[in-house]
């Protein structure tokens, strides 16, 4: 039994262990090493992930081939491009391991099957995907009122163990700001 997808469910509705034993097949469990690309700008969208150690970054590279890093994913998060999977068109992102990673992947058919077969699941990813939705406001909302500055550390206060484990570039792209600037700012804050 995958204790960790178990847990995860268990946060926003109730299973017990013979359910879970009927609704773990429908993943698989899958491997990416470090910096390996799971989805590449124009793929159609084939899976989507949770994240069972280790983290993903989903990004875009603009026309003057800069990475802008939109979402990550860390242990027990979901990470896909979610509207290319239900448009059922390519995406326009990339999704990477930052570190070696151990993951579930759930394809299109598995999850409408899942859901089908298990209407709960329905209200579990109803939930999970409102609070990604919630997260993206909040980060909307932390770009459009606070400095560079408060933006960082607003995100390092929240998200401690994140900034002390992943390369300070991508956090840098993410929030975007410079490498350089986070670099100033995380010995300013250490000062």
């Amino acid at each position: 039994m995958n204790v960790a997808l178990f847990q995860h469910i268990n946060q926003f509705v109730a299973i017990d262990e013979s359910e879970f034993a009927e609704i773990a097949p429908y993943f698989s469990r899958q491997e990416a090493r470090k910096k390996a690309l799971l989805m590449h700008l124009g793929d159609r969208v084939l899976h989507e992930y949770f994240v069972l150690s280790g983290c993903l970054q989903m990004y875009f590279i603009d026309d003057q081939g800069t990475e802008h890093t939109i979402q990550f994913a860390l242990k027990g998060w979901w990470l896909a491009d979610y509207l290319a999977l239900q448009k059922k068109k390519p995406t326009d992102f990339c999704i990477q391991a930052v570190e070696d990673s151990l993951l579930l992947s759930l394809s299109p058919t598995k999850r409408e099957e899942l859901l089908r077969v298990f209407p709960k699941m329905e209200s579990y990813f109803r939930t999970v995907y409102q609070i990604a939705y919630g997260t993206y406001q909040t980060r909307m909302r932390y770009i459009q009122s606070y400095s560079k500055e408060e933006i960082f550390f607003k995100f390092r206060d929240a998200f401690p163990e994140f900034v002390n484990s992943v390369p300070q570039y991508l956090i840098a792209s993410y929030l975007g700001l410079s490498a350089e600037y986070v670099s100033k700012l995380r010995r300013k804050s250490i000062s």
